[in-house]
């Protein structure tokens, strides 16, 4: 690698890029420089925590509710902030990387948000996390019109969506900005870069810097970021309470904090989100040692089965009772193909949508512009004119620490056809990540890092209580590399055999498979798509 830059104390590894120097500005990185040394130490302690944690779980400490915090759920006074301009009316939220072309799709698409995804969509390759900065800020001064080399146009509507920044968990480091040869922390990165150059150009448009935090475990995590929010305000001169942050519910720990997570970031809070593909990861991965939550084939395990229900009911009553948006979990189908499978699909998506509405949630996610019709009419059909439905407090609903992990009745063996999958699943997003593009087509849906996630970890768990021998899983995992192979010449073949068995086959479950690739795979590698 190379060095681009320096400034103070933090330094810039990496090739150098057509417009990096508009986002790497000296100033940009003293700002980061700023929240590192601020921040940087609890966020160690922090992880610290997570794997202690971690450890108590595998050991069979039980999950409950906080008797500590127990004041804070009983108190029936504090809510959240109002609303912010822009984040009013969510019905409708698409998701995606920040790359230009589908950066405008999805700010056309409809959707009154847009999620830009730093995390589980984008493969974190340098070019990728400087040019994603880039697009946001063309986006922002509508600069981000383009004609491609085929004559395709792109160009912004007048109304288009709120933008949203998801930038990357606590867990991840950026291995090309560095201080005293330690990477920063690559939430730091991404909301610090987001931050310094777009909060004005954002408040002079008349909304604000709005992001989603993910992977959050507890409180404290949660607390670590509204401190985050409030020395950059201060830093820049902005008044507290402007940043605005929906918290993905995406472990299964922070399920058991959902107040206490509103409550830490109250003048800063925009609501939760059921992020529930991430927390059907968390939970596998956090009870995988236990042979009583072995889960059968993800395809089959839905957001009706009951500990899923209980999870979804408890976000819309925890949200509606303190003000807060309750925004439902992602319909990742792309709307394409024959008419019989796009109405399919479509299908589908109304149902689970359908379902949303009527429990209370506010709005949703899809990962595909075509969906945004079907799921703004369900929307529609229950919201009527009001922008939400935070009125319906769901008192109806009281979820025991029980119910949330209340697996049994969904238990169950995979069959040899969800083995298959799992490991064809994993294998093709992760060649795709390492290739650095993190949003990929997989049989008719669009996938992220949590569905490779997922599969890996039901592989591993499977493997762990002998409901599927090693051997098939060995002879499958050749099958499928072959397969790769044949479909994509240009596949990383043994770089993604060496992560899958890494991942997915060793003797100790890693976190995530995403520190696991960046560390060895991807760090200094420019992106190449095929």
């Amino acid at each position: 690698m190379t060095t681009l830059a320096t400034t103070g104390r933090v330094q810039v590894l990496g090739v150098p890029g057509d417009r990096h120097e508009e986002v790497l500005t000296p100033e940009a990185l003293d700002f980061i420089g700023r929240l590192d040394a601020a921040f940087a130490a609890r966020r160690f302690d922090l992880l610290t925590e997570r794997r202690r944690r971690s450890a108590l779980l595998r050991g069979g400490t039980p999950l409950d509710f906080s008797r500590a915090t127990k004041p804070i759920r009983k108190d029936p006074d504090w809510q959240v902030a109002r609303p912010a301009p822009g984040l009013t009316d969510r019905r409708v939220e698409i998701t995606g990387p920040p790359e230009r072309s589908m950066a405008v799709n999805a700010l056309n698409s409809g959707a009154q948000v847009w999620m830009a995804d730093f995390e589980d969509a984008t493969s974190p390759t340098w070019e990728n996390i400087v040019r994603g900065q880039l697009t946001l800020i063309d986006a922002i001064d509508r600069r981000i019109d383009f004609t491609t080399t085929s004559g395709k146009e792109y160009r912004l509507t007048d109304r288009p969506a709120t933008i949203m920044v998801r930038p990357r968990g606590w867990h991840l480091t950026e291995k090309h900005l560095v201080i005293d040869d330690r990477p920063v922390p690559a939430a730091l990165v991404d909301f610090g870069l987001y931050f310094f150059h777009c909060a004005r150009r954002q408040i002079d448009a008349g909304i604000g810097p709005y992001f989603y935090l993910p992977k959050l475990e507890n409180r404290y995590e949660a607390r670590l970021w509204n401190d985050v929010f409030l020395l950059a305000q201060d830093l820049l001169d902005i008044p507290r309470g402007t940043i605005r942050a929906t918290v993905l519910i995406e472990t299964i720990t922070a399920a058991f904090e959902m107040e206490e997570i509103l409550y830490e970031l109250r003048e800063h809070s925009a609501g939760l989100n059921a992020g529930h593909w991430d927390y059907l990861f968390s939970l596998i991965k956090n009870f995988a040692h236990r042979p009583d939550f072995v889960l059968p084939d993800r395809a089959t395990v839905t957001m009706t089965a009951p500990f899923m229900r209980a999870y979804t009911e408890l976000l819309v009553r925890t949200c509606h009772k303190r003000g807060a948006h309750a925004i439902g979990g992602m319909a990742a189908q792309i709307p394409a193909g024959e008419p019989e499978a796009r109405e399919a699909a479509l299908a589908k998506v109304r149902l689970d949508k359908e379902r949303e509405a009527e429990d209370g949630f506010d709005g949703s996610w899809v990962a595909h512009p075509g969906l945004v019709p079907v799921c703004r009419t369900v929307f529609d059909d229950v919201l009527g004119d009001r922008p939400h439905q935070l009125e319906r407090t769901r008192d109806d609903v009281h979820i025991t620490a029980e119910q949330l992990v209340a697996v049994r009745r969904t238990a169950g063996r995979p069959t040899p056809e969800g083995v298959r999958d799992n490991i064809a699943v994993a294998l093709r997003y992760y060649d795709a990540w390492l290739r650095g593009q993190g949003a990929v087509a997989l049989n008719g849906l669009m996938e992220d890092a949590a569905t490779a996630e997922i599969a890996r970890v039901q592989i591993w768990q499977w493997l762990k209580h002998r409901a599927v021998d090693r051997e098939t899983v060995l002879a499958l995992l050749d099958e499928e590399l072959a397969a790769l192979g044949a479909t994509y010449p240009w596949a990383q073949l043994d770089q993604v055999r060496d992560l899958f068995e890494r991942t997915a086959l060793g003797k100790e479950l890693p976190a995530f498979f995403t520190t696991e690739a960046y560390a060895r795979h991807l760090v200094g590698r420019p992106a190449v798509r095929a």
